[in-house]
Parts: C-alpha cells; structure tokens; sequence
C-alpha cells in the first residue's frame, strides 16, 4: 500500500518540526511540503497535490478556518491544532474539514489510521475533547432545526439510510453490513449523496442531514 502523502500548515516551527517529525516515523505516511499559513498552503497544495493537509487554525497572514473551503476542494483536510473552540471546530467541518484532531489527544498510529481514513473517504477522525465540545456546542443550542425529510434533500429512501448510518459514525464496511449491501454499492450511494447535496466531505454530509444548512464543496469519492 502506498504511503499518504502529507502536507503540514502550521505557523509555529517548533511544532511543525515536530509533527514532520512524528510523522516521518510512520512507513505509511510521507510528507512532501510544509507551509507556515493558509495562503502558503493553498499555493503549496496545488503544486505538490497532497492526499491530505493537516492545517493549523490560528496563523498570520490567513488563518486554517478561512483556507480550508479553499483547501478542500483541491484535497482533503484535517485540521491539527490546540484550538478546542466548538463554534471553530463546527465551522471548520462545514466548510469542508474531512476531520479535527487536537495535539496532544492521538498515538501516531492512531494518526495514520485517520489519514488513511480520510483519503479513502471512510471516516472523519474528530478527538475525543473535539467530539465532546462539537456535542456540548449542539447541545447548547436554543432550538436545533429537525433534520430534513429524504425528499427535501433529493435523496432515495436506500440514500437516506445509508447517510442515516453515516451521521452515526458507521464506516462504509459497517453499513455494508447493517443494510445487507456489499462495499461497492454503499460507496455507490455515498457518492449519489454528495453529489445531490454538493458537498464533498462526510462531515458537509451529516451537517445538511442535521439541518445546518447548505455546506460548500465539490463532489468527491465516497
């Protein structure tokens, strides 16, 4: 299998080092470029075309949250940061972050696992302190909008079934399994329902199914 390749955005050379470093120890991943904020890494992105961007939130010049609907519609990215802010976090998923991970909260396997997830679109990796906040945030809320009927969405009952189980965090081998269908028909179907919601990131999909509006981006594999 061959290595993902990687592009790491953050503003803080120590840290970059750091995590270039982290992730060089793994066989499975390699990185190709780096970059000190999201204007760098956009040019970077479309010069060296990365299976994924791990992006940084607060840098100078343009932030991650500003860069990363731009970014997602080159590659996939995972935001890497120390920012636990529930309105960041839910603002970077909906503007096409395929995942949000927190320094300090995952193993490097754990790390290459995400990414391998992210690339073949079978997950979006959220830490556990991410998750929580991203919860308490919704939860928070005044009034949450009921998520929308199939038919307001375009979708075929099978579709919302299938985006039903992604919205419970189930990757695409556990739905194969819960609906009796084989891998390939739900990436089928996943890729009908990104293409109906135009969006291009597991996470832009549960968002429309939780009635958060329409999220930005541009059809992709599922």
């Amino acid at each position: 299998m061959p290595p993902i390749t990687v592009l790491a955005v953050d503003d803080n050379i120590i840290v970059r080092a750091g995590l270039i470093s982290l992730l060089e120890a793994s066989d499975g991943i390699r990185v190709i470029g780096e970059a000190g904020d999201g204007a760098q890494a956009i040019e970077q992105t479309r010069a060296l075309e990365p299976d994924v961007v791990l992006l940084d939130v607060r840098m100078p010049v343009r932030d991650g949250v500003s860069s990363v609907e731009e970014l997602a519609e080159l590659t996939k990215v995972v935001m890497l940061t120390h920012t636990e802010d529930p309105e960041v976090i839910e603002t970077a998923l909906r503007r096409g972050a395929s995942g949000y991970l927190v320094h300090g909260h995952f193993t490097l396997d754990e790390l290459e696992r995400a990414l391998r997830e992210v690339v073949h679109g079978n997950g979006s990796p959220l830490s556990p302190i991410a998750a929580t906040a991203l919860l308490a945030s919704m939860r928070s809320a005044p009034t949450a909008p009921a998520p929308p009927r199939p038919t307001d969405l375009g979708l075929t009952d099978r579709e919302a079934e299938v985006l039903a189980a992604i919205a419970r965090g189930l990757p695409n081998a556990a739905i194969a399994k819960d609906l009796f269908l084989s891998e390939k028909t739900v990436k089928n179907h996943i890729n009908r329902i990104f293409r109906k919601l135009n969006v291009s990131t597991r996470a832009a999909a549960i968002a429309r199914w939780n009635g958060h509006g329409e999220a930005p981006g541009e059809r992709t594999t599922g």
